[in-house]
Protein backbone atom coordinates (compact mmCIF):
# COMPACT_ATOMS: atom_id res chain seq x y z
CA UNK A 1 0.00 0.00 0.00
CA UNK A 2 0.95 3.15 -0.52
CA UNK A 3 0.50 6.20 1.96
CA UNK A 4 0.62 9.65 1.23
CA UNK A 5 0.79 11.79 4.22
CA UNK A 6 1.04 15.96 4.66
CA UNK A 7 2.99 16.09 1.33
CA UNK A 8 4.28 19.88 0.78
CA UNK A 9 6.05 20.54 -2.47
CA UNK A 10 7.55 24.30 -3.37
CA UNK A 11 9.33 25.65 -6.13
CA UNK A 12 10.41 28.46 -7.86
CA UNK A 13 9.44 29.61 -10.56
CA UNK A 14 11.52 32.03 -13.17
CA UNK A 15 11.16 35.13 -11.22
CA UNK A 16 12.51 33.09 -8.23
CA UNK A 17 9.17 33.43 -6.52
CA UNK A 18 7.81 30.17 -4.29
CA UNK A 19 4.95 28.12 -5.77
CA UNK A 20 3.77 25.71 -3.18
CA UNK A 21 2.82 23.59 -5.41
CA UNK A 22 1.66 20.46 -3.01
CA UNK A 23 -0.07 21.50 0.00
CA UNK A 24 -0.96 19.21 2.75
CA UNK A 25 -1.47 15.97 0.34
CA UNK A 26 -2.86 13.00 2.01
CA UNK A 27 -3.61 9.93 0.28
CA UNK A 28 -3.90 6.26 0.24
CA UNK A 29 -3.57 3.83 -2.51
CA UNK A 30 -4.43 -0.13 -1.22
CA UNK A 31 -2.32 -2.72 -2.81
CA UNK A 32 -2.70 -3.42 -6.36
CA UNK A 33 -5.23 -0.85 -7.09
CA UNK A 34 -5.05 2.38 -9.44
CA UNK A 35 -5.61 5.96 -8.13
CA UNK A 36 -5.54 8.75 -10.49
CA UNK A 37 -4.16 12.66 -9.51
CA UNK A 38 -6.71 14.44 -12.22
CA UNK A 39 -6.80 18.29 -12.52
CA UNK A 40 -5.78 20.74 -14.86
CA UNK A 41 -2.38 22.22 -15.90
CA UNK A 42 -0.67 23.85 -12.83
CA UNK A 43 -2.92 22.16 -10.71
CA UNK A 44 0.17 20.21 -8.79
CA UNK A 45 -0.41 16.49 -9.80
CA UNK A 46 2.79 16.04 -11.72
CA UNK A 47 4.56 17.79 -9.06
CA UNK A 48 2.93 15.51 -6.31
CA UNK A 49 4.07 12.46 -8.78
CA UNK A 50 7.63 13.27 -8.97
CA UNK A 51 7.27 13.91 -4.79
CA UNK A 52 6.16 9.78 -4.62
CA UNK A 53 8.86 9.44 -7.24
CA UNK A 54 11.57 11.18 -5.39
CA UNK A 55 12.64 13.58 -8.62
CA UNK A 56 11.43 16.18 -6.22
CA UNK A 57 12.57 16.75 -2.50
CA UNK A 58 9.24 17.80 -0.54
CA UNK A 59 9.12 20.28 2.41
CA UNK A 60 6.52 18.18 4.56
CA UNK A 61 5.06 14.87 4.79
CA UNK A 62 5.83 11.35 4.98
CA UNK A 63 5.52 8.79 1.90
CA UNK A 64 5.74 5.00 2.38
CA UNK A 65 5.24 1.88 0.45
CA UNK A 66 3.93 -0.71 2.77
CA UNK A 67 6.36 -0.74 6.14
CA UNK A 68 9.08 1.03 3.62
CA UNK A 69 9.22 5.03 4.61
CA UNK A 70 10.86 6.42 1.08
CA UNK A 71 10.71 9.70 2.61
CA UNK A 72 9.70 11.36 6.19
CA UNK A 73 10.28 15.31 7.07
CA UNK A 74 10.44 14.50 10.74
CA UNK A 75 12.80 11.65 10.47
CA UNK A 76 14.92 13.33 7.97
CA UNK A 77 14.42 10.22 5.18
CA UNK A 78 15.51 10.87 1.82
CA UNK A 79 15.89 7.70 -0.35
CA UNK A 80 17.12 8.70 -3.66
CA UNK A 81 14.66 7.90 -6.67
CA UNK A 82 17.15 5.49 -8.15
CA UNK A 83 16.87 3.41 -4.97
CA UNK A 84 12.97 3.39 -4.54
CA UNK A 85 12.49 0.95 -6.73
CA UNK A 86 9.60 2.21 -8.34
CA UNK A 87 8.57 1.77 -12.08
CA UNK A 88 7.82 4.92 -14.00
CA UNK A 89 6.68 5.67 -17.22
CA UNK A 90 6.26 9.86 -18.65
CA UNK A 91 4.72 11.22 -21.49
CA UNK A 92 8.39 10.68 -23.82
CA UNK A 93 8.48 6.76 -23.63
CA UNK A 94 12.30 7.45 -23.85
CA UNK A 95 12.50 4.46 -26.24
CA UNK A 96 16.36 3.50 -27.04
CA UNK A 97 16.26 4.18 -30.86
CA UNK A 98 19.78 1.51 -31.04
CA UNK A 99 18.48 -1.61 -29.55
CA UNK A 100 15.47 -3.99 -30.10
CA UNK A 101 12.04 -4.61 -28.57
CA UNK A 102 13.76 -7.57 -26.16
CA UNK A 103 16.83 -4.48 -25.42
CA UNK A 104 15.08 -1.99 -24.11
CA UNK A 105 12.70 -3.81 -21.80
CA UNK A 106 15.69 -5.57 -20.61
CA UNK A 107 17.70 -2.56 -19.74
CA UNK A 108 16.86 -1.88 -16.63
CA UNK A 109 17.68 -5.64 -15.59
CA UNK A 110 20.96 -5.32 -17.39
CA UNK A 111 22.53 -2.52 -15.56
CA UNK A 112 21.22 -3.38 -12.37
CA UNK A 113 23.35 -3.94 -9.60
CA UNK A 114 23.86 -6.34 -8.18
CA UNK A 115 23.63 -8.55 -11.70
CA UNK A 116 21.04 -11.44 -12.63
CA UNK A 117 21.91 -14.12 -14.31
CA UNK A 118 21.22 -14.22 -17.90
CA UNK A 119 18.52 -16.99 -18.24
CA UNK A 120 16.40 -15.06 -15.41
CA UNK A 121 16.60 -11.62 -17.45
CA UNK A 122 15.69 -13.37 -20.54
CA UNK A 123 12.77 -15.08 -18.74
CA UNK A 124 11.26 -11.97 -16.91
CA UNK A 125 11.87 -10.03 -20.31
CA UNK A 126 9.75 -12.48 -21.86
CA UNK A 127 6.93 -12.38 -19.77
CA UNK A 128 6.81 -8.61 -19.89
CA UNK A 129 6.62 -8.76 -23.64
CA UNK A 130 3.96 -11.94 -23.40
CA UNK A 131 1.93 -9.52 -21.14
CA UNK A 132 1.92 -6.28 -23.00
CA UNK A 133 1.74 -8.30 -26.30
CA UNK A 134 4.93 -7.71 -27.53
CA UNK A 135 6.42 -11.04 -27.48
CA UNK A 136 6.44 -11.89 -31.24
CA UNK A 137 8.34 -8.37 -31.83
CA UNK A 138 11.03 -9.26 -29.27
CA UNK A 139 13.77 -8.79 -32.02
CA UNK A 140 12.08 -6.03 -34.05
CA UNK A 141 13.90 -2.28 -33.86
CA UNK A 142 12.51 -0.94 -30.91
CA UNK A 143 12.17 2.23 -33.84
CA UNK A 144 9.94 0.11 -36.60
CA UNK A 145 6.79 0.14 -33.73
CA UNK A 146 3.72 2.15 -33.92
CA UNK A 147 2.96 4.90 -31.19
CA UNK A 148 0.37 2.61 -29.06
CA UNK A 149 3.66 -0.13 -29.14
CA UNK A 150 6.17 2.41 -28.20
CA UNK A 151 3.75 2.91 -25.28
CA UNK A 152 3.56 -0.66 -24.15
CA UNK A 153 7.16 -1.36 -24.84
CA UNK A 154 7.84 1.59 -22.07
CA UNK A 155 5.51 -0.02 -19.71
CA UNK A 156 6.86 -2.85 -20.29
CA UNK A 157 10.75 -1.58 -19.22
CA UNK A 158 8.90 -0.45 -16.02
CA UNK A 159 7.10 -3.62 -15.28
CA UNK A 160 10.07 -5.28 -15.74
CA UNK A 161 11.81 -4.57 -12.15
CA UNK A 162 8.60 -6.03 -10.60
CA UNK A 163 8.09 -2.58 -9.00
CA UNK A 164 6.12 -2.28 -5.74
CA UNK A 165 4.27 0.59 -7.05
CA UNK A 166 3.99 2.13 -10.85
CA UNK A 167 4.16 5.75 -11.46
CA UNK A 168 2.57 7.22 -14.92
CA UNK A 169 2.53 10.73 -15.95
CA UNK A 170 0.48 11.02 -19.06
CA UNK A 171 1.52 8.42 -20.84
CA UNK A 172 -0.94 8.41 -23.35
CA UNK A 173 -1.17 11.99 -24.01
CA UNK A 174 0.82 11.52 -27.54
CA UNK A 175 -1.19 9.12 -28.78
CA UNK A 176 -4.18 9.97 -31.13
CA UNK A 177 -7.78 9.99 -29.87
CA UNK A 178 -8.43 6.28 -31.24
CA UNK A 179 -4.99 4.93 -30.10
CA UNK A 180 -5.64 6.75 -26.97
CA UNK A 181 -9.34 4.77 -26.04
CA UNK A 182 -7.51 1.70 -27.30
CA UNK A 183 -4.52 2.25 -24.62
CA UNK A 184 -6.95 2.85 -21.83
CA UNK A 185 -8.59 -0.91 -22.48
CA UNK A 186 -4.91 -2.14 -22.58
CA UNK A 187 -3.78 -0.34 -19.65
CA UNK A 188 -6.37 -1.46 -17.51
CA UNK A 189 -6.49 -4.97 -18.44
CA UNK A 190 -2.79 -4.67 -17.29
CA UNK A 191 -3.61 -3.62 -14.32
CA UNK A 192 -5.72 -6.13 -13.09
CA UNK A 193 -3.44 -8.99 -14.41
CA UNK A 194 -0.65 -7.91 -12.75
CA UNK A 195 -2.23 -6.37 -9.50
CA UNK A 196 0.55 -3.44 -9.50
CA UNK A 197 -0.63 -0.53 -7.52
CA UNK A 198 -0.32 2.35 -9.55
CA UNK A 199 0.05 6.10 -9.54
CA UNK A 200 -1.69 7.69 -12.64
CA UNK A 201 -1.76 11.16 -13.69
CA UNK A 202 -3.93 12.96 -16.11
CA UNK A 203 -5.64 16.06 -16.86
CA UNK A 204 -8.23 13.70 -19.09
CA UNK A 205 -11.64 13.25 -17.29
CA UNK A 206 -12.60 10.33 -19.38
CA UNK A 207 -9.51 8.66 -18.96
CA UNK A 208 -9.24 8.90 -15.27
CA UNK A 209 -13.27 7.83 -14.73
CA UNK A 210 -12.63 4.88 -17.14
CA UNK A 211 -8.90 3.42 -15.76
CA UNK A 212 -9.29 4.01 -11.99
CA UNK A 213 -10.05 3.09 -8.73
CA UNK A 214 -10.12 5.88 -7.24
CA UNK A 215 -9.41 9.31 -8.44
CA UNK A 216 -7.96 12.18 -6.47
CA UNK A 217 -9.13 15.86 -8.44
CA UNK A 218 -6.16 18.66 -7.55
CA UNK A 219 -6.53 22.38 -8.21
CA UNK A 220 -3.86 25.02 -6.79
CA UNK A 221 -2.00 22.57 -5.33
CA UNK A 222 -5.15 21.24 -3.12
CA UNK A 223 -7.24 17.90 -2.94
CA UNK A 224 -10.72 18.99 -3.93
CA UNK A 225 -12.09 15.50 -3.48
CA UNK A 226 -11.53 11.92 -3.43
CA UNK A 227 -13.24 9.08 -4.47
CA UNK A 228 -13.98 6.40 -6.79
CA UNK A 229 -15.05 7.77 -9.75
CA UNK A 230 -18.92 7.00 -9.75
CA UNK A 231 -18.92 9.04 -6.73
CA UNK A 232 -16.90 11.97 -8.11
CA UNK A 233 -18.90 12.31 -11.25
CA UNK A 234 -22.40 11.92 -9.20
CA UNK A 235 -21.56 13.27 -6.39
CA UNK A 236 -19.09 16.28 -7.05
CA UNK A 237 -17.77 18.14 -3.42
CA UNK A 238 -17.70 21.25 -5.39
CA UNK A 239 -18.29 23.52 -8.15
CA UNK A 240 -14.94 23.14 -9.07
CA UNK A 241 -15.38 19.53 -9.18
CA UNK A 242 -18.39 19.20 -10.66
CA UNK A 243 -17.07 21.60 -13.60
CA UNK A 244 -13.89 20.34 -14.34
CA UNK A 245 -15.01 16.67 -14.28
CA UNK A 246 -17.42 15.93 -17.18
CA UNK A 247 -20.07 18.45 -18.01
CA UNK A 248 -22.42 19.99 -15.76
CA UNK A 249 -25.20 22.62 -15.87
CA UNK A 250 -25.28 25.40 -12.73
CA UNK A 251 -28.66 27.03 -11.38
CA UNK A 252 -27.60 29.26 -8.73
CA UNK A 253 -30.18 29.89 -5.87
CA UNK A 254 -30.55 30.06 -2.26
CA UNK A 255 -31.84 27.47 0.50
CA UNK A 256 -35.19 27.76 1.60
CA UNK A 257 -35.28 24.72 3.90
CA UNK A 258 -33.25 21.42 4.86
CA UNK A 259 -33.02 17.95 5.80
CA UNK A 260 -30.71 15.47 6.37
CA UNK A 261 -30.40 14.51 2.72
CA UNK A 262 -32.44 16.79 0.67
CA UNK A 263 -33.12 20.93 0.28
CA UNK A 264 -35.69 23.04 -1.44
CA UNK A 265 -34.07 26.05 -2.93
CA UNK A 266 -35.36 29.33 -4.46
CA UNK A 267 -33.90 29.89 -7.84
CA UNK A 268 -35.00 31.79 -11.05
CA UNK A 269 -36.87 28.31 -12.55
CA UNK A 270 -38.68 28.23 -9.18
CA UNK A 271 -38.75 26.62 -5.91
CA UNK A 272 -36.32 23.06 -6.88
CA UNK A 273 -35.67 20.07 -4.74
CA UNK A 274 -32.18 19.08 -4.73
CA UNK A 275 -29.62 16.31 -2.91
CA UNK A 276 -27.72 18.16 -0.22
CA UNK A 277 -23.87 17.85 -1.23
CA UNK A 278 -23.07 19.95 1.57
CA UNK A 279 -24.14 20.80 5.49
CA UNK A 280 -26.71 22.96 4.53
CA UNK A 281 -28.89 25.84 6.27
CA UNK A 282 -32.15 28.00 5.27
CA UNK A 283 -30.58 31.06 3.71
CA UNK A 284 -27.03 29.55 2.28
CA UNK A 285 -26.61 30.58 -1.24
CA UNK A 286 -25.73 27.46 -3.37
CA UNK A 287 -24.69 26.31 -6.71
CA UNK A 288 -27.11 23.63 -8.16
CA UNK A 289 -25.18 21.14 -10.20
CA UNK A 290 -26.83 18.53 -12.82
CA UNK A 291 -25.34 16.76 -15.77
CA UNK A 292 -26.63 16.82 -18.64
CA UNK A 293 -27.90 13.15 -19.34
CA UNK A 294 -30.01 13.51 -16.10
CA UNK A 295 -31.78 16.47 -17.40
CA UNK A 296 -35.15 14.48 -19.04
CA UNK A 297 -37.18 15.50 -21.98
CA UNK A 298 -40.05 14.69 -23.54
CA UNK A 299 -43.03 16.02 -25.32
CA UNK A 300 -45.85 14.87 -22.78
CA UNK A 301 -46.65 16.23 -20.17
CA UNK A 302 -43.56 15.52 -17.27
CA UNK A 303 -44.29 14.90 -13.48
CA UNK A 304 -42.34 15.52 -10.23
CA UNK A 305 -41.77 18.43 -7.87
CA UNK A 306 -38.62 19.68 -10.52
CA UNK A 307 -40.78 19.90 -13.94
CA UNK A 308 -41.06 22.24 -15.71
CA UNK A 309 -41.80 23.20 -19.55
CA UNK A 310 -39.04 25.14 -21.81
CA UNK A 311 -38.68 25.56 -25.06
CA UNK A 312 -36.05 24.29 -27.56
CA UNK A 313 -33.63 26.67 -28.40
CA UNK A 314 -30.71 24.38 -30.12
CA UNK A 315 -30.40 20.93 -30.79
CA UNK A 316 -27.21 19.29 -32.13
CA UNK A 317 -27.53 15.62 -33.43
CA UNK A 318 -24.20 13.27 -32.38
CA UNK A 319 -25.09 10.27 -33.82
CA UNK A 320 -25.71 8.44 -30.47
CA UNK A 321 -27.35 11.10 -28.73
CA UNK A 322 -29.34 14.21 -29.41
CA UNK A 323 -27.60 17.07 -27.50
CA UNK A 324 -30.74 20.33 -26.45
CA UNK A 325 -30.51 23.42 -25.47
CA UNK A 326 -33.84 24.26 -23.20
CA UNK A 327 -34.62 27.51 -22.38
CA UNK A 328 -35.96 28.11 -19.48
CA UNK A 329 -36.84 31.98 -18.92
CA UNK A 330 -33.42 33.93 -19.30
CA UNK A 331 -31.48 30.47 -18.99
CA UNK A 332 -30.90 27.61 -21.11
CA UNK A 333 -29.92 24.09 -19.64
CA UNK A 334 -28.05 21.52 -21.84
CA UNK A 335 -29.72 18.37 -22.07
CA UNK A 336 -28.21 14.84 -23.54
CA UNK A 337 -31.28 12.11 -24.69
CA UNK A 338 -31.66 9.79 -27.01
CA UNK A 339 -31.32 10.28 -30.75
CA UNK A 340 -34.98 9.74 -30.73
CA UNK A 341 -36.48 12.68 -29.31
CA UNK A 342 -36.60 14.66 -32.47
CA UNK A 343 -38.72 17.67 -31.24
CA UNK A 344 -37.88 21.13 -33.75
CA UNK A 345 -36.41 24.09 -32.30
CA UNK A 346 -38.48 26.76 -31.35
CA UNK A 347 -41.43 23.94 -30.34
CA UNK A 348 -41.95 23.54 -26.20
CA UNK A 349 -41.08 20.91 -24.38
CA UNK A 350 -41.03 19.13 -20.68
CA UNK A 351 -38.37 19.73 -18.41
CA UNK A 352 -37.83 17.21 -15.13
CA UNK A 353 -35.15 16.71 -13.20
CA UNK A 354 -34.85 13.87 -10.96
CA UNK A 355 -33.64 15.40 -6.62
CA UNK A 356 -31.15 12.63 -6.32
CA UNK A 357 -28.96 14.08 -9.79
CA UNK A 358 -29.62 17.67 -8.89
CA UNK A 359 -26.74 18.39 -6.36
CA UNK A 360 -26.65 21.09 -4.04
CA UNK A 361 -23.26 22.93 -3.58
CA UNK A 362 -22.33 25.90 -1.53
CA UNK A 363 -21.43 28.58 -2.93
CA UNK A 364 -17.87 29.52 -1.94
Amino acid sequence: MLSVRGLCTDYLDGRGTPVRAAQDVSFEVPQGKLFTLLGPSGSGKTTTLRSIAGLERPRAGDVAVGPTVVYSASRNIFVPANRRGFGMVFQSYAIWPHMSVFGNAAFPLVVRRPALPKAEIEARVLRVLKAVALEPFAERDATQLSGGQQQRLALARALVMEPPLLLLDEPLSNLDAKLRERMRFELKRLQRELRVTTVYVTHDQSEALALSHEIAVMNDGRLMQVGTPRAVYERPASRFVADFVGTSNFIDGRVLASDAQFVRVETEFGVLSAFAGDVLQAGDPVALSVRPEDVELTETPAAGVNARQGIVDQKVFLGEANLFQVRLGARTLLARVHPRLRTRVGQPIQVAIDPEKLVALKSR
